[in-house]
C-alpha cells in the first residue's frame, strides 16, 4: 500500500502552514523509483527566523501551563501517532 500525499506542503509555523516568504516550493522524489511524492516549501532564512520568533513567543505561555495539562496535550500527541502508526511506517519507509 502506497501512502498518499497532499500536492504540496508549507511550513507549519503557529499552529497553521504558511507558504515560505520566497514563494518556492521544491519536488521531492521517492529514492525506490524517482516518481513525484509532493513539492515542499523551500525555506529561507526569514522563513526560519518567522518560526523561531514564534516559538519563543510561545514558550512562556507553554512554560506557565500547568504540568498536567501539558501532559495532556503530549497525552495526546501520543495517541494521535499510535492511532495511525501504520501510516507513519509507509511514510517511513
Amino acid at each position: 500500500m502506497k501512502p498518499k500525499f497532499k500536492e504540496k506542503y508549507s511550513n507549519f509555523i503557529n499552529g497553521k502552514f504558511v507558504a515560505p516568504i520566497g514563494g518556492q516550493y521544491f519536488d521531492n522524489t521517492s529514492p525506490i523509483d524517482n516518481s513525484f511524492i509532493a513539492k515542499y516549501s523551500r525555506s529561507q532564512k526569514e522563513d526560519v527566523e518567522l518560526a523561531l520568533d514564534t516559538a519563543n513567543a510561545a514558550k512562556e505561555s507553554w512554560g506557565n501551563t500547568l504540568a498536567t495539562e501539558r501532559s495532556k496535550l503530549l497525552l495526546k500527541v501520543a495517541d494521535i501517532i499510535e492511532a495511525n502508526l501504520e501510516e507513519f511506517a509507509l511514510v517511513e519507509t
